[in-house]
């Protein structure tokens, strides 16, 4: 069984990180990077999207990845799709949990999926409809990652009360739980308090998603401790900082993993992830994709003399 935790690292390099880099990662290379991620203690990895092939090759293995990651213990593995056709695929491959990524910025949304924002929301209420008819055992768990959520590159400022009321018709659409997420990287930490505690009350406790989180300007850990003093306890952050969205102009920078779980356990907060196992997890990636630029300022300089997890300091 995994480890109680106080917040959850939801690993999303293999799948974000991926899909912005041309070079295609070979499929064992891809698990090899995976099992090595899994063996640090992240308990959650986003391993691919149901995407088509044509518009993203880096993703056509997702249904093999889907198939064998779910056999590594204590792990909780992730599939995008855009659309039912993609969800469908993704419970054919056996995933047990399915993000679904419409977009508040009509601009990103039809650049993204190809749907209106109002039309991506019918498309989750499709999707839900469809696992709601599947047997129990194989009904996936459906969370949903608000896009565009604190600004579009395309179309500057997005409306605050749209993106909740969008929340609550994604609520009303059946999907388990729903985040935000700052694809472009235009938040600041007081907008994020404001909007997880707009977005809290609107769909419930129950519903409450996470964060997902870009560093394309700077601000990705001071937004990460922003969302924490309004109770948010998941957050993605990618590998080496891998990653952007390749419909989102210039939005590159996904939070570094590395430096997100040194911050979060010096801060007394456990994540379950052994740092020095984490931070080798890279020369893994590299050896699948020998040159790969990566960031991080932890792996760089290492971790502090004395420095103690949560755990140990907490018990």
């Amino acid at each position: 069984m995994p480890q109680e935790i106080d917040i959850l690292v939801s690993e999303v390099g293999p799948r974000d990180g991926l899909q912005s880099i041309k070079r295609i990662m070979d499929t064992q290379d891809k698990l090899n990077w995976i099992k090595a991620l899994a063996a640090s203690g992240i308990q959650e990895i986003e391993v691919g999207s149901f995407v088509s092939p044509r518009l993203l090759p880096q993703m056509a293995d997702c249904a093999k990845l889907v198939s064998e990651t779910n056999k590594i213990d204590n792990l909780m593995v992730l599939a995008l799709v855009p659309n039912l056709k993609g969800a469908e695929l993704a419970v054919a491959a056996g995933a047990r949990k399915l993000t679904i990524p419409p977009s508040a910025s009509h601009a990103h949304s039809i650049k993204n999926i190809g749907k209106t924002p109002a039309e991506a929301i019918e498309e989750v209420h499709r999707i839900c409809k469809f696992r709601d008819n599947l047997p129990v055992k194989q009904r996936p768990d459906i969370e949903v990652g608000i896009s565009t959520a604190f600004g579009c590159t395309l179309e500057g400022t997005v409306s605050e009360d749209w993106v909740i009321e969008m929340a609550g018709l994604l609520a009303r659409a059946g999907a388990d739980s729903i985040g935000l997420s700052d694809t472009t990287g235009y938040a600041n930490p007081a907008q994020i308090k404001r909007m997880f505690r707009r977005l809290r009350s609107e769909i419930g406790d129950e519903k409450m998603g996470g964060a997902h989180l870009h560093n394309t300007r700077g601000q990705g850990l001071a937004n990460v401790v922003a969302a924490i003093e309004v109770d948010v306890s998941t957050f993605d952050s990618s590998l080496g900082g891998l990653g952007g969205c390749p419909y989102a102009p210039g939005a590159t920078g996904n939070i570094v993993t590395e430096d997100l779980v040194f911050m979060l356990e010096a801060m007394g907060l456990n994540t379950g992830i052994d740092l020095d196992a984490l931070i080798a997890s890279r020369e893994v990636l590299l050896r699948g994709l020998p040159d790969e630029v990566l960031y991080g300022n932890v792996p760089e300089v290492g971790l502090p003399k004395g420095f103690t997890y949560a755990a140990k300091r907490n018990s």
